[in-house]
């Protein structure tokens, strides 16, 4: 059974910044395609970054040149790290893979206010 396990959120002023964790058993992250997501309240659950198997990265407009998405295949460990943050970033953020989800994790609440 796969377990996503996500962290690292937490309440942080306009312009700083967190590093997200997303630790994974029962399966491989580096054989995946896999990605950040986030919801916000009253928003559907979107997609901000996208990590390929062979390493390719995509960004959605909003987060471009903020975050980095990144995988330490030794600790089969994902992150995301989150410069600059908006109040707009304001959400829980989940791993997963995609095209086929995995069940989600429990997630982790990132805060940007002043």
């Amino acid at each position: 059974q796969v377990l996503l396990v996500e962290s690292g959120g937490g309440l942080v002023q306009p312009g700083g910044s967190l590093r997200l964790t997303c630790a994974a058993s029962g399966t491989v992250l580096s054989r995946n395609n896999m990605g950040w997501y986030r919801q916000a309240p009253g928003n559907q659950r979107e997609r901000v970054a996208y990590l390929s198997a062979g390493g390719s990265t995509h960004y959605v407009d909003s987060v471009k040149g903020r975050f980095t998405i990144s995988r330490d295949n030794a600790k089969n460990t994902m992150y995301l790290q989150m410069n600059s943050l908006l109040p707009e970033d304001t959400a829980v953020y989940y791993c997963n893979r995609l095209p086929s989800l995995y069940p989600w994790g429990q997630g982790t609440q990132v805060t940007v206010s002043s």
